[in-house]
């Protein structure tokens, strides 16, 4: 039987706090962590032990933060929540940087890691997904990607630590899974990757989560130039410009569940069951 986990603590950035999933009524997104959170809030309610405590969720991330600030902004407070599960992912803000220093980007991913399994936790990491299969231009950051999930794998090689691998699921490849600003997942890609995280807890699979969309209908080349130009204008060029000014987009943002606090499980209560709408047949 897998571990039942009664709390459970997300750290990181964007990817992590859930931006371009659907919306909550609160204004945060949801997420593929909260979805996590709901199935397993649901093992827990289900299981009937009825010592009242239920099942705790926080999560700490916030978009835009590089790996130096997640280890020095949420590290000591996950620790100290003493959760039973900790999901970590961090560092491709700082690869998406000319110049990125990766062996500082390992170093302090690998602390943030064994800070974290230190306290007894089961800690879930990530590798990041093939940006070069549907990014033009990013064969630039493949190398960097690579080394990363190299790194990753061999922090998984220790007790405790769990990987879910996203570059090696092609499905990632399919624009349909990622936001309209390119770099964060759709509904039904934080679908996929909260199945991934049950699928490397022990559960058993609702869905193949790694499986291709349906073949998507064409686009026309007018279609495609007009979302290129809502994604360079919308998008990009905010990104360049923070960048050029040194701001971040979670500059003075709080993390959406700061305390490990009881978690109902609101809507669906599996990471199979998803609120979004169907997912578009627009192009791949």
């Amino acid at each position: 039987m897998p571990t039942t986990y009664r709390s459970y603590v997300a750290v990181g950035d964007s990817f992590t706090e859930g931006m371009c999933d659907d919306l909550l009524p609160d204004g945060h997104y949801r997420g593929w962590a909260d979805r996590v959170a709901d199935a397993l809030a649901a093992e827990v309610r289900g299981g009937g032990t009825g010592d009242g405590e239920g099942f705790r969720y926080a999560n700490l991330a916030v978009r835009g933060k590089l790996i130096g600030q997640i280890h020095d902004e949420q590290l000591a407070t996950a620790t100290a929540m003493g959760a039973d599960l900790v999901t970590l992912a961090g560092g491709l803000n700082d690869v998406l940087r000319p110049g990125c220093d990766l062996a500082r980007v390992e170093r302090l991913l690998g602390r943030c890691a064994d800070g974290l399994r230190a306290t007894g936790a089961t800690v879930v990491l990530f590798t990041s997904t093939d940006p070069t299969r549907r990014m033009a231009g990013s064969a630039r950051l493949l190398p960097a990607v690579l080394r990363m999930k190299a790194f990753v794998h061999e922090l998984g090689q220790d007790e405790g630590v769990a990987v879910v691998d996203l570059f090696s699921a092609p499905c990632f490849d399919d624009r349909r899974l990622w936001g309209e600003d390119r770099l964060h997942l759709s509904p039904e890609g934080h679908r996929r990757v909260a199945e991934g995280v049950l699928e490397a807890l022990g559960r058993p699979a609702a869905f193949d989560w790694r499986a291709p969309l349906p073949p998507a209908a064409p686009t026309g080349r007018a279609e495609r130039l007009r979302a290129d130009a809502r994604w360079l204008g919308g998008h990009l060029g905010p990104w360049i410009g923070r960048r050029l000014t040194g701001r971040s987009s979670g500059d003075g943002r709080l993390p959406k569940r700061a305390e490990l606090l009881p978690y109902p499980a609101s809507g669906p209560v599996s990471a199979s069951a998803s609120a979004s709408a169907p997912v578009s047949a627009s192009g791949s």
